[in-house]
């Protein structure tokens, strides 16, 4: 007999998908999961459930194995979702959260949302269809996020970036931390007049750093002199172009906290330009840790490390952590330690 649909209204084969239920019924895709996984913690009237069952009807909606898993919430799978996968501190962060999910018998799928709004909204639906248990959402920069709402229905974690509203729990980089580390290495050295090579004044990094320099100054009885202090993009030229406004003061400091490294490569081209030497002449401290910039540049940098690798880790531990139903802070702080060489 042949198998027709009149009513072009249903579908049998079993690629429904949620998606396609919520759009049906106009309500969200978190909604659909909380009706047909029976949440009895939804807040959803009788009418919209309804609307929502008969809709999955309709389009002839059946629940394979992975959804019963997904609802058993055991699948052993967890998403990332990153805009970092190509950037230099990718790499760390994957490797981070890779490992520690191995390491508890569970797989990490991992989505490249290139920073893109609608590519992250994508990336979330997609990890979800593969029934992941838990999601990470990861950020290139140090910033507030607004994560896809779908990523509600299963326990998500933010690495590198954090929610405004507290709603869910971040593992972040120890910002002022780093600062103070940096800033403490020049001080122990001899160093009093210290420049401050800042990334751009907006940004969560730079009022961390600069509160930690400001706090390492001040256990020394130093008060921070505005004219020491500069704010210019986190790349090679910004570097540049703040040292030299830095070294060309009549009274140049003898140390610089470069903020990022790309910067402290800017900056070594600046003091070299004046005939100066580091660290003999000019000491200089960098931050991230990239190490295809610090280890290699002559002499090779004294940094602060941005600890991808530990926040990976780290954001998948507090992820099994709400898996398991166990309470997890708010804020996970890593610490960012000093990486020793030859430019202090």
């Amino acid at each position: 007999m042949k198998d027709s649909d009149t009513s072009g209204s249903r579908r049998t084969d079993q690629g429904v998908r949620m998606a396609d239920i919520a759009r049906r019924v106009g309500v969200s895709r978190a909604a659909v999961s909380f009706v047909l996984n029976d949440r009895p913690d939804a807040r959803i009237s009788d009418e919209t459930r309804e609307r929502i069952l008969q809709a999955a009807s309709e389009l002839g909606y059946r629940p394979n194995a992975g959804a019963r898993a997904l609802a058993a919430r055991r699948s052993g799978l967890l998403g990332m979702v990153t805009e970092i996968v190509t950037s230099s501190f990718g790499p760390g962060a994957v490797r981070g959260a890779q490992d520690r999910a191995w390491g508890a018998g569970m797989f990490l799928m991992i989505a490249a949302s290139e920073g893109r709004q609608e590519l992250e909204v994508a990336a979330v639906e997609r990890l979800l269809e593969q029934r992941v248990e838990g999601l990470i959402f990861a950020s290139g920069p140090h910033e507030a996020v607004t994560v896809p709402p779908a990523a509600a229905e299963v326990p998500t974690v933010l690495l590198h970036c954090f929610d405004p509203d507290g709603a869910l729990p971040a593992v972040i980089p120890d910002e002022q931390g780093g600062g103070y580390a940096a800033t403490r290495r020049l001080l122990s050295a001899g160093h009093r007049r210290i420049g401050l090579v800042n990334v751009e004044a907006h940004s969560v990094a730079a009022r961390g750093r600069l509160a930690g320099y400001t706090r390492a100054l001040a256990e020394q009885g130093i008060a921070p002199d505005p004219e020491l202090i500069t704010h210019s993009p986190a790349d090679s030229i910004g570097g540049w172009s703040a040292a030299v406004r830095l070294l060309d003061l009549p009274r140049p400091p003898t140390a610089l906290f470069c903020c990022t490294d790309r910067m402290a490569m800017g900056a070594y081209d600046a003091i070299k330009e004046r005939g100066l030497r580091i660290p003999d002449d000019v000491a200089v401290v960098g931050f991230d840790d990239q190490v295809i910039i610090s280890a290699y540049l002559r002499p090779p940098l004294t940094t602060v490390a941005l600890p991808f690798e530990e926040m990976g880790a780290r954001a998948v531990e507090v992820l099994l952590a709400r898996l398991a139903g166990q309470d997890v802070p708010d804020v996970t702080v890593v610490d960012c330690p000093l990486v020793e060489r030859a430019s202090v």
